[in-house]
């Protein structure tokens, strides 16, 4: 039965576990109040999302396994993403691997999506339209459709998007939601069939390994600071290899990722907490800020808002 949702965010958190297909974590990576709508699709065999964030992030994504997926940017104007250690532009299209993990960061506010079949439709709809059967890429890959054949996929995307957001009974009429799904499918094969992708080669496989037991690590104390000595020693890599690891698929130092991400988890606890029960310097102090005026100018140039601001609000 095809169905639609619309919902909207101000919490990172509550954005992360309404994404269907994937577990995300987000860390926030510049100052400004987050907001996020996240519109999903389900027109039987295609599923499909489209967000709309208000602020640079970096994001960790572990697909689930046994559907083929591509990602799209929808602002032609958007600034590249950094995506799997690749540059990905508005025009070009990641396809994944079942299911695998990546991280993608973005330096503004942007408009991002999935569509995705199981295995067994993509291959079935890949033999009909192109006769024969398109092979699922090993690892992640980056293609560049023509101008008109992304342009119609994109083009596509957002009329049901709109159907979504505007009249979503006339997007879960059965023959409507058929029609769409149908055009859909077409223009998901048509931009991936006779296109020379770039593959991150099999070089970049074990890069790959590093930062996906990377990600498991933070997530294993997914609460708790987390330090580089400890993580080079867990993952069995030196600190330059991490450096390096960090670099290419993060844009930035391991430190100061582990930074930012000590200071989401911060302001998600402040977020939560009691006034009346706990204190800013208490959270400070279990996240590894000693220093509780370094870290109050800190959290206000990073989040606009003082620690305590963020302590006291409901």
């Amino acid at each position: 039965m095809p169905s639609s949702e619309v919902s909207s965010f101000s919490d990172p958190q509550q954005y992360e576990n309404s994404v269907r297909g994937a577990k995300l974590r987000l860390v926030v990576t510049a100052r400004g109040v987050f907001t996020a709508k996240l519109t999903k699709i389900d027109l039987g065999r295609l599923c499909m999302q489209r967000a709309h964030i208000s602020l640079p992030t970096i994001t960790y994504s572990a697909l689930a396994s046994g559907r083929t997926s591509l990602f799209l940017q929808f602002d032609p104007d958007q600034a590249p993403i950094l995506n799997s250690g690749m540059e990905v532009r508005p025009s070009e299209i990641v396809r994944y691997a079942a299911g695998s993990e990546h991280h993608y960061r973005t330096s503004g506010p942007y408009q991002c999506g999935a569509m995705s079949l199981t295995r067994e439709d993509f291959a079935q709809a890949s033999k009909v339209l192109t006769g024969r059967e398109l092979a699922p890429p090993e690892t992640t890959r980056l293609v560049r459709p023509s101008a008109a054949k992304v342009g119609r996929l994109l083009q596509l995307h957002k009329a049901a998007t709109d159907l979504a957001e505007s009249v979503p009974d006339v997007l879960a009429h059965p023959e409507v939601s058929k029609a769409i799904e149908q055009e859909l499918i077409r223009a998901m094969i048509a931009c991936v069939r006779d296109t020379a992708p770039r593959d991150n080669g099999s070089s970049n496989r074990l890069r790959l390994h590093t930062m996906r037991r990377f990600e498991q690590l933070l997530e294993a104390r997914q609460d708790e600071p987390v330090y580089i000595p400890e993580i080079c020693a867990a993952l069995g890599v030196t600190d330059r290899t991490l450096r390096s690891r960090c670099q290419e698929h993060l844009g930035m130092a391991p430190h100061q990722y582990l930074w930012l991400r000590r200071m989401n988890l911060a302001k998600r606890a402040l977020a939560r907490a009691d006034p009346r029960a706990t204190t800013v310097t208490a959270v400070a102090n279990d996240y590894g800020f000693a220093e509780l005026g370094r870290f109050a100018v800190a959290f206000r140039k990073l989040f606009g808002e003082s620690p305590s601001t963020t302590l006291r609000r409901v």
